[in-house]
């Protein structure tokens, strides 16, 4: 996997062959085979695991921090360090794999889904405490993270934008969408 990992983000998903990710790995193409039956299997393998890497920074930084405006910005930072570390990657997951079909669309789904119901467990975590007034926390998690993607897919596809820059302005423009008053922004 590491190989491969390699080879998509130096040459993209369409340009990196099977042979080329064998002799990466120094291994035999029945070997890459057994553990993935296509290159498609195995580039889907790898979104699982950028995926489980980006969940576990996310609640690894937010268990260091008590208070929810204060999750909010280290959930952020830690999304926008991930996806710094493995931009070339990350540049390969979300542009040039869409044209991979409907397993990747699948898995797309799949990703934003975890995502969405993870900043909805937040939000209802904020309402419960009283620190945001009541509110659809489904139909909220799912806009926080069409922003999000949005705003770090164009980072990513385009170089445009700093992570601080991009801090600054979604952080804000987020937590006054649930009515977070201004003096804690």
């Amino acid at each position: 996997m590491d190989a491969a990992l390699q080879l998509f983000a130096d040459k993209g998903y369409h340009e990196a062959s099977v042979d080329e990710i064998v002799e990466e790995s120094q291994t035999s193409k029945g070997s890459v085979y057994f553990h993935f039956p296509n290159k498609q299997t195995l580039f889907l393998s790898l979104v699982d695991k950028f995926s489980n890497l980006l969940e576990r920074r996310i609640k690894e930084a937010i268990s260091q921090e008590a208070e929810g405006i204060a999750q909010v910005d280290a959930a952020l930072t830690a999304c926008l360090e991930t996806f710094g570390q493995y931009r070339p990657l990350a540049k390969v997951m979300l542009v040039q794999a869409m044209g991979l079909g409907s397993a990747f669309e699948q898995k797309l789904m799949e990703v934003h889904n975890r995502f969405a119901t993870l900043i909805k467990g937040y939000l209802d975590q904020a309402v419960a405490l009283g620190e945001i007034a009541p509110v659809d926390t489904n139909i909220v998690s799912r806009a926080w993270m069409g922003a999000i993607n949005e705003v770090v897919m164009h980072w990513v596809m385009t170089g445009e934008s700093s992570p601080n820059r991009i801090m600054i302005t979604l952080r804000p423009m987020l937590l006054r969408s649930v009515g977070v008053q201004e003096d804690r922004i």
